[in-house]
């Protein structure tokens, strides 16, 4: 087996495309849809080598094992397309340095790559080909799991602690998910039908290990230096301001963890991207998430709008993803263990490309993220420090502090090439974690009820293992299991999302309910007045209406040209008159979420040959979530919503009475529920922006060109659910002026739309905008203090 490397082809043997080390940029993890192959400016690739519990690494370049090594970092996938095996959802891609590919006669290039599926070669230094459900074992030891035909082997995972295979820096993988090759390597010109010339990968060990992190940032601990995106220092969030880290994340503690990091040399042009478009007050992690997440849904719902003009169905999260990651527009980048900055638990996701680019969950795929750091012992090990429990595996979640995960690896959808699950990877992270007791993000995945095919992404905040075990899946392989326990002092998360559910099936299941419907069936969906605070039995009285009353009949009004279409509006059709009127496109996606704000939305109305069920009549159709007047804590009554609400979603109409401007006073303080078009603040006017990144022009509007329209709506006597939505200086709703059912510009509706994800049970508000210090500053009667609790609270609002 010490055959030597000066291998030469024959003229029937072909040789691989060679790509010299330095067009490979060292990308952890790879974006999809973005190029790892760069230009030559790109940092030098970077050599990693496993430590503590992962030995085996590669040595030095002149070791003969080397010497002939020349297809390194190039993947094919067949020749075909994503949805013949090429780069597909779970189905795998082909990646550089460590890269994997899946798919019928698909090619693996990539050091230490490995292929699966009919006909696969490997040709890459270490590959080995496992076609339809082959398995290598490490260094002669057999797979983790049983048999499925044998008795489950009851030894505990905790027993290949002290063992673990060494694993080469390429990843392997055969059939679905992959079974390993590793501590072998062979001839990089070798034929497939010739005996492999295998060397052990333990030769080629280092003396000292090299641990490489994922940030920009100098060293630091991981509890008492947090920093944001820049790099500078940042607080714990408010919300876990009382909770303690202990066992490996706090600075002072025995067994607290520490990731060395090396300075990027993209940093100044990653720096510049990032503040392009990033808010000012970078020192504030939140708004910076919340800033990623905003460009991220604008990205995707332009891009969804124009691939349905163009009647595509290509993946529009997808797309989104990979230009933030090729522009460098993300949040917390680097890998860390425990709390990240600027997320707070509760918070949704509908992509798994959102948790990516703000830096909670870096794989866009797999279900564990786990890096190496260095403990307070003086080891390095690879520990687990997120996972994401979606549903793919037989995972047990009913209960709200407990999860049992299960590893990954040995599951195909088609139930073709089951293997048992290897103790590698993702799975030797989360045991490597039992042993070291550190905390790990916890991402809950539940049906997205406005959705039948989409799925909510919660996060729940910090976990640890408390044991590990293998178990006989339904599917007849045996599975690595892990119990989590939630780390207590943490506020609630998936449980308000079960809470809220049950009483979506049951209202009658809430409890402090004042009245059941505060609507009396007026709304399309009941509205429960609830006090859960205090003694107060109800608002004062109103009347309930669903429509604004204007001071002149509709019919007088100007009236609305409507559009002419047989059926249903297209997006795809440009001689839609309704779709003129919006620009060329139609404001809404096949879902019925908003694209971008604008200063008018024209919807198809009366006038209008389409149907009913028309896409571009969304607004008028009324509320499609179950919402709740509830008593707030000092701010009267607000309301909220049981059901997640996406970024775009209609909410609710502003319901009162059309006030006339000849009787207006402005300084009359006695009516806290008038609605005037004030400038609604920078926040709400960038919500649509980033057209710049896809090369379209900006359709910012400024403070100082916006013009507030004439209409002022009273909802003091009459109105509807959204006279209780109250104040905040940091809103997660904010108005669109709407016009169907006249042509009168200066008095249209006024509907609310969610200016990003808004998880169940939180409160709605909106931006009330300040008037201007010559008729309603601070020392104006109708001047209140404000009481949001922002971290940019103004102090006051009108």
């Amino acid at each position: 087996m010490n055959r030597t490397s000066n291998f030469m082809p024959t003229p029937d043997q072909g040789v691989l495309d060679i790509r010299p080390l330095r067009t490979l940029a060292p990308m952890f993890p790879a974006p999809l849809g973005v190029n790892t192959f760069n230009q030559p400016s790109t940092p030098p690739l970077v050599f990693v080598t496993s430590a503590g519990q992962f030995p085996g690494a590669f040595g030095g370049p002149n070791h003969p094992g080397l010497s002939s090594f020349a297809a390194f970092g190039q993947g094919t996938a067949g020749g075909k397309p994503a949805s013949s095996g090429g780069q597909d959802g779970a189905r795998g891609q082909a990646t550089a340095f460590g890269g994997q590919s899946a798919g019928n006669g698909s090619q693996s290039a990539a050091f230490g790559g490995h292929s699966a599926g009919n006909g696969g070669q490997a040709a890459a230094f270490g590959g080995q080909s496992a076609g339809n459900g082959g398995q290598t074992a490490a260094n002669g030891t057999s797979n983790a799991g049983a048999s499925a035909d044998m008795p489950i082997d009851a030894t505990p995972i905790s027993a290949y602690k002290s063992t673990p295979p060494a694993t080469a820096f390429g990843r392997q993988s055969a059939g679905t998910e992959g079974q390993t090759a590793a501590n072998w390597t062979s001839n990089a010109g070798a034929s497939v039908d010739m005996p492999i010339d295998a060397t052990p990968i333990a030769a080629y060990r280092p003396q000292t290990p090299t641990v490489i992190s994922l940030d920009d940032d100098d060293d630091e601990h991981y509890a008492g230096n947090q920093t944001s995106a820049s790099g500078r220092a940042i607080k714990r969030p408010s919300h876990l301001s009382g909770y303690k880290m202990g066992d490996g994340l706090g600075s002072d503690s025995n067994n607290g963890t520490k990731a060395k990091r090396h300075k990027s040399v993209n940093r100044k042009a990653g720096a510049d991207n990032e503040f392009t478009l990033l808010p000012n007050s970078s020192s504030n992690p939140r708004e910076i998430v919340e800033e990623v997440l905003m460009t991220f849904e604008a990205l995707r719902r332009r891009h969804l709008q124009l691939d349905e003009a163009q009647e595509t169905g290509k993946r529009a999260d997808l797309k989104a993803g990979a230009i933030m990651m090729a522009k460098n527009l993300r949040a917390n980048m680097g890998r860390r263990i425990g709390v990240v900055p600027g997320i707070e638990i509760g918070d949704i996701f509908y992509f798994r490309m959102e948790l990516c680019v703000i830096g909670l969950h870096a794989p866009s795929m797999a279900g564990i993220d786990y890096m190496t750091a260095k403990f307070a012992d003086g080891d390095d090990d690879s520990v687990a420090i997120c996972i994401v429990a979606a549903g793919g595996y037989e995972n047990e979640d009913d209960a709200t502090d407990t999860l049992v995960y299960s590893g990954s690896g040995g599951n195909n959808k088609n139930n073709e090439d089951m293997h048992d699950q290897k103790l590698e990877r993702g799975n030797l992270a989360l045991e490597r974690s039992l042993s070291r007791k550190n905390v790990i993000r916890v991402v809950r995945g539940y049906k997205d009820p406005g959705c039948l095919a989409g799925k909510v992404y919660i996060y729940d905040g910090l976990y640890k293992i408390q044991e590990s075990w293998k178990e006989r899946t339904k599917a007849g392989i045996n599975c690595f299991k892990y119990k989590l326990l939630r780390e207590p002092g943490q506020p609630e998360g998936v449980a308000i999302w079960k809470k809220s559910r049950k009483w979506v099936e049951n209202p009658g299941t809430r409890g402090k309910v004042l009245h059941p419907d505060l609507s009396s069936g007026s709304e399309n969906l009941p509205v429960c007045l609830v006090n859960d605070v205090d003694s107060e039995r109800g608002p004062g009285l109103f009347t309930y209406i669903t429509e604004v009353k204007y001071l002149k009949p509709l019919s007088s009004l100007k009236p609305l040209q409507g559009c002419t279409c047989v059926g249903t509006c297209q997006p795809s059709d440009s001689s839609c008159g309704c779709a003129q009127c919006n620009e060329g496109n139609l404001p809404y996606n096949s879902t019925g979420l908003l694209v971008c704000r604008k200063p008018m939305i024209y919807e198809c109305g009366e006038t209008c040959l389409c149907s009913v069920s028309c896409r571009n009549r969304v607004t008028q159709k009324g509320i499609r979530v179950h919402l709740e007047v509830f008593r707030t804590g000092n701010r009267g009554w607000g309301l909220r919503s049981w059901d997640p609400i996406r970024a775009g979603s209609f909410i609710c109409e502003y319901v009162g009475e059309v006030i006339d401007d000849a009787k207006f006073n402005l300084d009359d303080s006695e009516d806290d529920y008038l609605f005037q078009t004030v400038c609604p603040g920078r926040k709400i006017l960038k919500w649509n922006y980033g057209p710049e990144l896809i090369g379209e022009q900006s359709t910012n509007i400024s403070a100082d060109a916006f013009e507030p329209l004439p209409i002022k709506i009273s909802a003091k006597k009459m109105g509807n659910i959204s006279r209780f939505m109250n104040h905040s200086c940091a809103p997660n709703t904010f108005w669109q002026p709407v016009q169907f059912d006249h042509g009168d510009d200066g008095h249209p509706h006024i509907m609310f739309f969610a200016l990003k994800h808004i998880p169940p049970m939180t409160e709605l508000t909106y931006d009330y905008g300040e008037i201007g210090a010559g008729s309603s500053g601070i020392g104006s009667p109708r001047a209140k203090s404000c009481l949001c609790g922002s971290s940019n609270c103004r102090g006051y609002f009108c």
